[in-house]
């Protein structure tokens, strides 16, 4: 008996051993610049209702209503957001407003009540952090609420036709207020960016000054638009990749040629925002479900191409549910977290190559091939190379690398389908991908068949064996004596 657990402890222990050597030790990314950050962008109120008591005016059947998300909803949730590995949440709004979206912000100096309190905003703010996730909020410029308490004098605003006001920003001393709200803001809640909202009417100048008078007040907040600017934000704003992205992913077989068009005039030192949607735009899923295709993979596919490509990937929430509707406030409906988690599995797999590899981050880029849906890039640094395979055919198709394209000596990896391509009698890698799938290969040196785990594997059948062997005579053994 004492043999045969001899044998079995054995047997574990090589297992074991085998596994632990076999097993990468996941990295956490330290980002650095805006271009190592991914955007999760989400609606306080539409997240997830976790505290009844602010629950005012609520109405869950009404999507022009309240639907009673608030902060605790979102402390409640954090684990969530750490599956899906954004390294920003962007919260939208959150200041004392009569909207459920907060933009039409009465006080910039008060939270909205019926998100919670200011403790409760603390609370979600530090269990993020304890995530390493930053917290960035919109700061409305224009379209806010008549009664909005910055109001100095009539002579401070327009109105427009739907009862909002614009603040006259030609005016200095509106400039002033308006500055010393939003620096007010970021010292009391520490937010670590801010998104200025509803400024396309504000000249490039004012919105430099207000830039630069809050970068130097609070010199690590990230400042962003959620329209095209020239001004000096942190990243390139560029939604013609939503109706790109939409047009390409929404089935297989479609033209690709303009995968990686981009908007003129662009400044080429800034990051590109990356999107397949936004809260003003139809959901992604709105039009593969007009392809009667299925969402879960047209999301996988947009999804899994758009974080391995230069720039900044912004997430609108409820991508990961495959969330529909065609226009507001059909497309903001609150999240539900009762569909199937692939999505987010798939999302957090991704999102962990990104955040583990500076290559795919901020390395260089190289286009090999686009057609019709069959496209593959190469993300390269002194230090690592990837190529991104993504399959969007409706066809199993292949494509040969070069030994100048890959290296000599060299194996590609499949990350998610856990191949290894090794060069052929050809000098050549020739990489074969199903339909449907993106796959991401990263070049290592070629160290041939692994010697070590050969022999363990031998070991565990030979000792298997044996112990099978000492089973089966000891069973003989205990026959004969009956």
């Amino acid at each position: 008996m004492r043999k045969s657990k001899w044998i079995l402890t054995t047997v574990a222990s090589i297992v074991l051993a085998t596994t632990v050597s076999l097993t990468g030790h996941a990295s956490i990314a330290t980002a650095k610049t805006m271009q190592d950050e991914s955007i999760y962008d989400v609606l306080v109120d539409r997240f997830f209702n976790s505290q009844p008591t602010n629950d005012f005016d609520v109405n869950g059947k009404d999507l022009n209503a309240f639907a009673g998300g608030d902060f605790a909803g979102i402390t409640t949730k954090a684990s969530y957001f750490d599956d899906l590995g954004f390294t920003i949440l962007s919260i939208g709004s959150i200041f004392e407003a009569d909207d459920f979206r907060s933009a039409e912000v009465i006080d910039y100096s008060k939270l909205q009540k019926r998100f919670g309190t200011d403790k409760e905003y603390e609370e979600m703010r530090e269990r993020l952090h304890k995530s390493k996730i930053a917290v960035m909020t919109d700061f409305p410029i224009n379209g806010v609420s008549a009664k909005n308490k910055l109001q100095g004098s009539k002579d401070w605003s327009t109105t427009n036709k739907d009862g909002t006001i614009d603040w006259k920003l030609d005016n200095v001393a509106v400039q002033n207020a308006l500055i010393a709200a939003a620096s007010d803001f970021v010292t009391k809640y520490k937010v670590d960016g801010l998104r200025l909202t509803n400024s396309q009417k504000v000249d490039d100048e004012v919105l430099n000054r207000i830039i630069a008078e809050l970068k130097a007040q609070h010199k690590n907040l990230w400042i962003i638009s959620n329209e095209p600017s020239n001004a000096h934000f942190d990243i390139n704003y560029d939604d013609t990749s939503i109706e790109y992205n939409q047009q390409i992913f929404k089935n297989n077989d479609l033209d690709s040629s303009q995968f990686l068009a981009a908007k003129k005039g662009q400044k080429t030192d800034l990051p590109t925002t990356r999107m397949i949607d936004h809260f003003s735009s139809p959901r992604f899923t709105h039009f593969s479900a007009e392809e009667n295709m299925y969402p879960p993979t047209r999301v996988k596919m947009a999804m899994g191409a758009n974080l391995l490509l230069p720039g900044v990937p912004i997430m609108s929430y409820g991508t990961e549910i495959a969330m529909n509707g065609a226009k507001q406030p059909e497309n903001l409906q609150s999240m539900d977290f009762r569909t199937k988690d692939d999505i987010i599995k798939y999302i957090g797999q991704m999102q962990s190559l990104r955040n583990g590899s500076v290559t795919l981050r901020n390395g260089d880029f190289k286009l090999i091939e686009n057609k019709n849906g069959f496209i593959v890039f190469e993300r390269f640094s002194k230090d690592e190379k990837w190529f991104i395979v993504i399959n969007n055919t409706s066809k199993t198709k292949t494509i040969n690398l070069t030994e100048k394209q890959v290296g000599t000596n060299k194996e590609l990896h499949g990350r998610f389908e856990n191949d290894i391509v090794r060069m052929n009698d050809n000098n050549e890698y020739r990489i074969g991908l199903d339909r449907e799938i993106v796959e991401v290969y990263q070049v290592m040196d070629n160290k041939g068949f692994n010697k070590p785990y050969l022999i363990a594997l031998a070991l565990v059948y030979i000792l298997f064996v044996g112990f099978i062997v000492v089973v089966l005579k000891r069973g003989k053994k205990r026959k004969n004596k009956e």
